[in-house]
C-alpha cells in the first residue's frame, strides 16, 4: 500500500473538523474510520502493479557529452486500468531526465515513455530498478512494487581530438609521396632507383642496375607499412591524477586513439594494452576499418586502479605479444618514484626490441605557478613549480639517453604532440 499526498491533505483536514466540531472522541473515530475505508477501497480499485510488463529499448552506447534516449514500454496485461507514475532509477552520473513518468494504461492497452540521458562519466550505465506506483479513482491511495529491466549503456570516450585528424593524415599523405629514406635503415622498404649524388650511402648502390644504364644508380627506400603499433595504457595509481578537470587516463585515451586512428590509415597494424599490475584490457590488431570502433569499445569501461604498477609484468606482456619489431607508446605520467624505481630497471628489455615511445600529459597549472612572484605565497609555490619543472625535464633527458622518445605536453597539444612525434619517426625510417 501506498499512501498519496492527497491522503495527508484529507487527514489534515480531518484534524482541522475535529477541533471545530462538538463530541470530539466519536468525531475522531467516525473520521478515521471513513478516511480508512477510503484508503482501502481505493487501494482495492487500483490497477495491479504485478500484471505489469515492462520492456527497456534504445541505444546501447553513446559518446561521453552526447544525449540518448531510453524508452520503456509498459504493458498492461490485469482487467483494470492503471493510472501510475514510473520513476526509472539509473545513477546519478547517467543525468537521466525526467526521472518519473505519469502514464495510464488501459486494460490490454500498451504505452511507451522516454527519458533522455546525458552521461557525465565513462563506462558501462546500468538502470537500478523500475518504481511503479498505481494509484486508485480517488487518488487517496494505490499499491507500489518494483520491475527489473535488464540494459547496459557504454558510455564511449568523446574522441575530441579527431578535429587534428584531417591535418595529420594530409601530412602523412605528404610523406608517403615525398619522403625517401635513404639506405637499409632498420623498418625500410625498397621504393625506388634513382642517379646517385653526393652525400648518398655506398651501401645502396645498385650494382647491376649501375651495370645496365652506365652511371651510378642507387636505391631509394620508404618506411614499411604493415608495421606494427602498440598503445600502452598505464591505468595504475597515477592515471587517476587530474590535470584540470580531466584525469590522466582520460587525456591517454584521447590522444592513444588520435594516434590509432593515424596509424590505422597508414597501414599499420595496431594493437591496445591497458595495464597496471594484471592486464585490463587487450585488443588486437584486425580489420583496420574496425580499429578505432574497437579501441573506443575497449577503452570505454578503463578505469584508474590505485595500486603502483608493475612495469617487469606490463614489459613481459608486450614481448609476449609482439615478437617482431614494433613502435611501443606507453601513456604515464612522468613520476620520478614510479620512473626510476620501477620502469628504467625493466625498460632494457623492451628498448632491445623495440621501438619505444613514453607519452605523458603536463600540467599547465604548474607552468603558470612557476612565473607566480606577488606575493610569499606565490614564491613558494613558483619555487615548488620549478622544482617539478626541473624533475620533469632530468626524467625527460634520463628516458632520451635510453633510447625513448619522450612526449611530454599540455592537455590541450598533447594528442597532436603524440601524432606528431609518431609522424617524425615514420620520416626518420624508424618504423
Amino acid at each position: 500500500m501506498a499512501l498519496t499526498g492527497r491522503a495527508g491533505l484529507l487527514a489534515a483536514l480531518a484534524a482541522a473538523l475535529v477541533l471545530v466540531l462538538p463530541g470530539r472522541p466519536l468525531t475522531l473515530v467516525v473520521i478515521n474510520l471513513v478516511l480508512l475505508a477510503l484508503v482501502l477501497a481505493d487501494t482495492a480499485l487500483a490497477g495491479s502493479v504485478r500484471q505489469l510488463q515492462i520492456t527497456r529499448s534504445g541505444p546501447t552506447s553513446v559518446r561521453l557529452g552526447e544525449p540518448t534516449t531510453t524508452a520503456l514500454g509498459v504493458v498492461n496485461t490485469g482487467p483494470r486500468t492503471v493510472r501510475a507514475v514510473i520513476r526509472d532509477a539509473w545513477p546519478p552520473s547517467a543525468g537521466i531526465t525526467p526521472r518519473t513518468h505519469r502514464v495510464v494504461v488501459p486494460a490490454g492497452e500498451r504505452r511507451r515513455v522516454e527519458s533522455v540521458l546525458l552521461p557525465t562519466r565513462r563506462g558501462d550505465r546500468r538502470p537500478a530498478r523500475i518504481t511503479v506506483r498505481s494509484v486508485g479513482p480517488l487518488g487517496v491511495a494505490g499499491r507500489q512494487g518494483r520491475h527489473q529491466a535488464g540494459w547496459v549503456l557504454r558510455v564511449l570516450p568523446p574522441f575530441t581530438s579527431r578535429k587534428f585528424l584531417p591535418e595529420r593524415l594530409e601530412r602523412l599523405r605528404q610523406l608517403d609521396g615525398a619522403v625517401l629514406v635513404r639506405g637499409r635503415g632498420q623498418g625500410t622498404e625498397f621504393d625506388s632507383l634513382r642517379e646517385y649524388v653526393d652525400g648518398d650511402d655506398v651501401r645502396s648502390i645498385d650494382w647491376r642496375a649501375t651495370a645496365r644504364r652506365e652511371s651510378v644508380v642507387v636505391r631509394t627506400w620508404r618506411p614499411e607499412r604493415d608495421r606494427r603499433v602498440i598503445l600502452v595504457l598505464d591505468t595504475s595509481r597515477t592515471a587517476a591524477g587530474r590535470v584540470g578537470d580531466t584525469p590522466r587516463l582520460d587525456h591517454a585515451l584521447d590522444a592513444a586513439l588520435l594516434l590509432g586512428a593515424l596509424a590505422s590509415k597508414a597501414g599499420d597494424q595496431v594493437d591496445l594494452l591497458a595495464h597496471d599490475r594484471v592486464v585490463r584490457a587487450s585488443v588486437s590488431a584486425g580489420s583496420r576499418s574496425d580499429v578505432l570502433p574497437t579501441l573506443v569499445n575497449a577503452m570505454a569501461p578503463l578505469e584508474a586502479t590505485l595500486v603502483e604498477a608493475d612495469h617487469r609484468s606490463l614489459v613481459s606482456a608486450v614481448l609476449r605479444r609482439q615478437r617482431r619489431r614494433a613502435l611501443v607508446v606507453l601513456f604515464t605520467d612522468l613520476n620520478s618514484a614510479v620512473i626510476e624505481e620501477s620502469l628504467l630497471p625493466a625498460l632494457p628489455a623492451l628498448t632491445a626490441r623495440h621501438t619505444v615511445m613514453l607519452a605523458a600529459v603536463s600540467d599547465p597549472r604548474v607552468v603558470a605557478m612557476a612565473g607566480g612572484r606577488d606575493d610569499v605565497v606565490s614564491v613558494y609555490e613558483a619555487a615548488a613549480a620549478e622544482r617539478a619543472l626541473g624533475e620533469r625535464q632530468r626524467l625527460t633527458a634520463l628516458l632520451r639517453r635510453r633510447g625513448v622518445e619522450v612526449v611530454d605536453a599540455p592537455p590541450a597539444t598533447f594528442p597532436p604532440a603524440v601524432a606528431d612525434a609518431y609522424l617524425a619517426l615514420k620520416a626518420a625510417g624508424r618504423l
